[in-house]
Order: structure tokens, then sequence, then C-alpha cells
């Protein structure tokens, strides 16, 4: 594949969101500020991966491979490793056990604000932090913080440059 079938296919790209989101503003929001089209799909784990169209008509998707699990706030962050932690843990196991890379993108949130226990529930600091920590050394996840504004075309690039790794690697088989 050439640079320009590369870049026609990355042209082609559809971001992949759960069929477990919840059909709310945010989400419309989102969907509608992502800089391509959009499908609503059953992720393998995670929130949202992407699929693209080859050169021969058929698509390549991550789907199983790359995905982002999004959280809107330090607020639900804290309630997936408390009240939450074991579906959340089972998560990132099953995207551990396939090879696959899962990246952790909470918004409205800083490493700052979780230093200081600037969140609104009972998690105390300390343990919120070893737990984010531990998610970072136990899943080889890379832990993200955005505002809600960029959290879409952070989401894009994410997977844009995920996809466009995934076909040069491709090319080199």
């Amino acid at each position: 594949m050439n640079c320009f079938d590369l870049e026609d296919v990355l042209s082609s790209m559809i971001i992949l969101y759960d069929t477990r989101e919840q059909d709310t503003p945010a989400l419309r929001r989102r969907l509608s500020a992502f800089p391509c089209n959009s499908r609503r799909e059953m992720c393998s784990f995670g929130d949202y991966s992407a699929a693209c169209t080859l050169p021969d008509g058929s698509e390549l998707s991550l789907n199983g491979t790359v995905a982002i699990e999004r959280k809107m706030s330090l607020e639900e962050l804290s309630r997936n490793f408390t009240a939450g932690r074991e579906r959340f843990s089972n998560e990132f196991r099953r995207a551990q056990a396939s090879g696959a890379k899962l990246y952790l993108l909470v918004e409205n949130a800083n490493w700052d604000k979780l230093f200081a226990g600037r969140y609104k529930t009972k998690f105390n600091k300390e343990a919120f932090i070893a737990s984010l920590a531990a998610w970072q050394a136990r899943y080889g996840t890379q832990v993200l913080f955005c505002s809600a504004e960029i959290a879409p075309l952070l989401i894009y690039k994410i997977l844009r440059y995920e996809l466009k790794e995934h076909l040069e690697r491709m090319e080199e088989q």
C-alpha cells in the first residue's frame, strides 16, 4: 500500500462505539464532534474502537485489538474502582488476555484534582491514586485526562494513529 492508498484507507475510518453506551445528549454531542462517521457496534471491551475500508473493499476493524474506555469524571471512575471493581477489572483482564491495548480516558479530570482529592465521592484519595497506578502497571493501560470538549478529537486521534500503525505493520509482513 503506497502513501496515497494509506491516506485513502485512513480517510474511510469510522469510530465504533459500544452498544452499551447510553443514548444521551452528551453521547450525541460526542458523536457529532468526531471528524469522521461513527457506528454503533458491540465492542469486545472498552467504549470506542475503529474500523476502515481497505483498497479491496473489505473492512479492517480494531475491535478486539485496540479500544478506549471513557469515563466522564473522577466520580464515575471512583464508582468503577469501588462498587463496580470486579466488572471493571474483568473488562481490562479480557483485553489483556487477548493481547489488546485498552486506553483509559477520564474526562474533566487530571492528576492535580486526584492528588488534591477534588472529587465528590468518599473514595480515599490514596486508595484512588493506588488503584489508578495499579491499573497502569497491572494491565499496561495508558491513563489519559482531558476535558469533555476535546474528548472526541482525542478519541479520534488515538484511534487514527493506532489504525495507521496497524496498517503499516500489515505492510511489513
